[in-house]
């Protein structure tokens, strides 16, 4: 097949194309036989035939008495019989039947008397024994080919005499990193090096299939050290997954060494986050070359290299779940690219809304908190907010339903009080996204979300949050409960070296932001309409972050010399603080919110000592009587 470069091949096309190119090379998978006791979901790789009969002798059933049936016939409640020693033999569950014996008789129907005993019900042939093969039969299939071994299957193999079992052969799937700005993970990483986590990642997903995973040392941008790296894993792996180099950039030399070693099928795909991925093979052996970011790698691993290592292991397609659910705001989407979009999703099974995350390739954190993928197909334009769309999940409903959405404001205590829910009660999950007050206020409105932290400041009264859900609920539709005061600042360099004393300073430094419709945001506005401050010449005025965290960090590198933000993330990160104001941080809900059971329990935790505890030790916080209603 004629190679090209850079294809925008559509994903269907690619995955079929890509198994039939490599079971035309003869790729398959191997055997390998394993002790029974070690085979709990393994997939048979041949059909699994007893050796010997269960049981593989006549066995009673019960404790109780063996004997002649027929030396029982007559017997009845008003005609009862009697029996002496001779006559029959005692036995206990599982005891061989006794020679001359075709019958067993509970121990309960016996009536024992001074000479023997009295029998008031007839036994007939067979009762009560378990006969030989009575649940295998030597020669009996008891497992097909290519069925996964559950424990009980392992009980019925052992009992029909199997000791060891043929099974589809772990493939080892190589895992070969490159790049010349690629570390290994450490605390101290210098600018330029980027932390390898990507192979830490694809080992989880390959072990979860079935696959054992060989991670290979780090490959530098050198194109000989790079196809010594690849030969050598492939003749050591059934298949190798090459990590970067899959662009179009200087030092992109993945798909020309394999194409030298072997053949490239198809070299990018029209899907978004994933395109510039590598299918080829080397001998019978695939070979996938895996883009850089770690999105893109996750993507690209599930839809094309999944179906691979089921097929080496002879495994059936998982079923994804797809459910209905209503978008909470508009997505758009390329027409060339087939999208994967993570998204949070809120409310009951029944009607779920589904919560875009960030797109970025980049953002591995959005598939940590992601519940679905939603899965724009290619030439669509995307989706309208309130749309009806269906979503892959990628985690059970169940768990969904437990968890309790809070959007709006960033602040670390709500991570700190969804942690001491899941400890009080591991069934229960706090989902928390950061969209800044006013997004928060809006989820709500629209119940996109449970519970929104706000500490949104109007400026004409002082006041924090009341005149905001006044403007944008009716009488009755929300509810505003107390949560935490928090003292807000300047978060400058550790030492204050720049000799930063109030908020008009920021007019001479290098200035990072919050996010347009943040409290932080409309409190910064606040403070540079009373400085007299033109936003045009802040340098750093249109630099946002989305989290206190996020801005503590720019600072700690370097790259901005304040911003606005809680005392608690200038102490995480050691940075001075000048405080300007103390501010309310509530907690908006809906009315009919108020008495849910995961509600209330959240609303405990703010009320407990454990809290309290973990505030205090996070300094910057006061608490009067968290959760409790604020009249508006």
């Amino acid at each position: 097949m004629k190679y090209e470069y850079l294809t925008n091949v559509p994903l269907e096309k690619a995955k079929a194309d890509y198994l039939a190119f490599l079971r035309e090379a003869g790729m398959q998978g191997k055997e390998e036989t394993v002790p029974v006791s070690e085979a709990l979901g393994r997939i048979t790789s041949r059909a699994v035939y007893a050796k010997l009969c269960a049981p593989h002798y006549n066995a009673a059933a019960m404790d109780g008495i063996a004997l002649l049936a027929s030396k029982t016939f007559g017997a009845s409640e008003t005609t009862p019989i009697s029996l002496t020693e001779k006559d029959f033999v005692r036995v206990d569950t599982g005891d061989p039947l006794p020679e001359g014996c075709d019958a067993v008789i509970m121990i309960e129907d016996v009536v024992e008397n001074g000479s023997g005993i009295m029998l008031y019900c007839a036994a007939v042939p067979w009762q009560y024994i378990r006969q030989i093969g009575e649940d295998i039969c030597a020669g009996d299939m008891l497992l097909p080919s290519y069925t996964s071994i559950s424990p009980s299957a392992m009980g019925a193999m052992l009992a029909g005499g199997i000791l060891e079992v043929s099974v589809m052969a772990m493939p080892i799937i190589g895992i070969l990193p490159t790049g010349d700005e690629i570390v290994s993970p450490s605390l101290n990483p210098r600018p330029g090096e980027v932390m390898e986590f990507n192979s830490t990642i694809f080992s989880g997903m390959l072990t979860q299939w079935g696959a054992q995973p060989r991670v290979y040392p780090i490959i530098k941008d050198d194109p000989c050290a790079l196809r010594q790296a690849i030969e050598k894993a492939v003749n050591e792996c059934d298949g190798l997954l090459i990590g970067a180099g899959t662009s179009a950039g200087r030092d992109d030399y993945t798909s020309l060494i394999i194409k030298e070693l072997g053949e490239v099928l198809y070299h990018g795909l029209a899907i978004k986050p994933g395109k510039p991925a590598v299918l080829a093979r080397v001998g019978t052996k695939p070979v996938l070359g895996v883009p850089g970011y770690p999105v893109s790698g996750i993507i690209v691993l599930e839809e094309i290299f999944k179906p691979i290592v089921f097929e080496l292991l002879k495994k059936p397609a998982d079923e994804a779940l797809i459910v209905p659910a209503k978008l909470s705001k508009r997505v758009n989407s390329s027409l060339k690219y087939r999208e994967f979009l993570r998204v949070k999703l809120s409310g009951s099974p029944q009607s779920l809304t589904a919560v875009p995350l960030n797109s970025g390739a980049g953002v591995v954190t959005s598939f940590v908190k992601a519940d679905a993928i939603l899965d724009i197909p290619q030439n669509t334009e995307g989706h309208e907010a309130g749309e009806n769309i269906n979503v892959r999940l990628l985690r059970p409903l169940s768990q969904i339903q437990n968890t309790l959405t809070i959007v709006g404001s960033h602040d670390p205590l709500l991570d700190e009080a969804a942690d001491i829910l899941r400890r009080e009660d591991p069934r229960l999950y706090v989902s928390s996204s950061h969209v800044g007050s006013m997004g928060g206020l809006f989820a709500v409105k629209r119940s996109e979300a449970v519970l929104a932290g706000i500490h949104l400041l109007d400026s004409s009264t002082g006041v924090y949050n009341r005149s905001y859900v006044n403007k944008y609920f009716s009488d009755g539709e929300a509810v505003l409960l107390r949560c935490v005061g928090r003292v807000q600042g300047l978060i400058t360099a550790r030492g204050n070296p720049l000799n930063v004393k109030d908020f008009s300073d920021i007019s001479r430094l290098r200035y990072v932001n919050r996010q347009g419709g943040s409290g932080t945001r409309i409190l910064c506005d606040h403070l540079i309409k009373e400085n007299c401050l033109e936003t045009s010449l802040i340098n750093g005025y249109t630099r946002e972050e989305y989290t206190h965290t996020a801005v503590a960090a720019q600072i700690a590198a370097g790259t901005a010399d304040a911003g606005l933000g809680i005392y608690s993330a200038a102490k995480l990160y050691g940075l001075d603080f000048i405080p300007i104001c103390t501010e309310e941080y509530d907690l908006l809900l809906r009315t009919e919110s108020l008495e849910a059971p995961l509600v209330k329990r959240f609303l405990e935790v703010l009320a407990g000592e454990e809290f309290r505890a973990r505030l205090l030790s996070m300094g910057g916080y006061t608490l009067d009587s968290p959760g409790s209603v604020i009249e508006l």
